[in-house]
């Protein structure tokens, strides 16, 4: 992600590519610091098709956390 701080208002969402049509679930809305540790807390099945958006940027969940395949 560009420059951003622990308690950046953040959306953790789930992209969910084996629903028909793909779809994003909203998971939570808040600091950065808590949607690390709610994303930390998720399945390996989950965490791979989780991303957090800033109010400039995108990020892989894995990418974020360099185990990105």
């Amino acid at each position: 992600m560009r420059s951003t701080y622990a308690e950046a208002s953040v959306r953790l969402y789930f992209l969910d590519s084996e629903a028909e049509g793909g779809g994003a679930h909203t998971l939570f809305y808040g600091p950065l610091s808590e949607a690390m540790r709610l994303a930390e807390q998720q399945p390996e099945e989950v965490q791979a098709g989780l991303f957090l958006a800033t109010d400039n940027d995108v990020v892989a969940w894995l990418d974020l956390i360099g185990e990105a395949e």
